[in-house]
């Protein structure tokens, strides 16, 4: 086999590894179950019930939002369980293994990625139960679900290389919910961003979580009717795309080398 196809394989392996470390520990799938239907209960009932928007429900236009805001805070899933690999000394471990140095990041991206296929169906099946609808076609609502996913796996790397440099995980969790309630609320998950005064307007209107969630809005049908002034958010599909591969780009080989760095101290 070439070395692309030993990286891949390996990265199966470790993605096997870590999909029966969740199932001997539950809570981290528990945590991928109930913290969704948390959020979109909490937020259908408590600012459904306040806000209201011309021409559609508030709970149809919010759901892309939660979808969104789940995956940004879930993907701190996998920066935490690098942490604890490391303090336990697992990459320890593996640097005496024949492997890939990129698998144990593979690995564990497509493993929390098929949690986030979970984390997606279960908030879906909930929105329908509170009156959240698909308007589109199932081609689109297909596009939608896909987009959201790839925009979570690319977060992932993220928030990998952001463990990987702390290491801890209570420095890696403080970071982390420092940087992504910013991140979620200064966007346009749960009010229309042309509303935000000034500063505040121009960073939601550029912020990729918008775009993804403006995204998602047009596949699912659940987009306002005032159309964005913001080109980004006219854009939305491709701007998300953009922004997905960006991260990618950047992220994947600044996780790996920080790894490496990891694993050789």
């Amino acid at each position: 086999m070439n070395a692309l196809q030993i990286a891949l394989a390996d990265g199966v392996t470790i993605t096997k590894r870590n999909a029966l470390k969740i199932r001997r520990a539950p809570d981290l799938l528990g945590g991928a179950v109930i913290l969704p239907i948390v959020f979109v209960l909490l937020f259908a009932y408590v600012f459904g019930s306040m806000i209201e928007l011309p021409g559609m429900s508030y709970r149809e236009y919010m759901i892309p939002g939660i979808f969104v805001q789940t995956i940004v805070t879930s993907a701190q899933i996998t920066g935490y369980t690098l942490t604890q690999d490391l303090q336990k000394g697992i990459f320890d471990r593996f640097r005496t293994l024949p492997m890939a140095p990129s698998a144990v990041l593979v690995g564990q991206t497509i493993c929390d990625a098929l949690m986030n296929v979970t984390s997606i169906v279960v908030m879906a099946l909930v929105g329908l139960a509170v009156g959240w609808r698909i308007h589109t076609s199932p081609l689109e609502a297909v596009l939608g679900f896909l987009l959201l996913l790839f925009f979570a796996y690319a977060f992932s790397w993220v928030t990998a290389a952001v463990a990987l440099a702390l290491r801890t995980p209570e420095v890696f969790n403080n970071i982390a919910t420092i940087v992504s309630m910013p991140l979620v609320f200064l966007s346009n998950a749960f009010v229309d961003a042309g509303r935000l005064p000034g500063p505040l307007r121009a960073v939601a209107e550029w912020n990729p979580v918008s775009t993804v969630v403006q995204a998602a809005r047009e596949l699912f049908g659940n987009a306002a009717a005032t159309r964005p002034q913001a080109w980004p958010l006219q854009h939305a599909v491709a701007v998300s795309l953009f922004w997905s591969v960006l991260i990618l780009v950047v992220f994947v080989p600044l996780a790996t080398r920080l790894y490496k760095r990891a694993a050789s101290q």
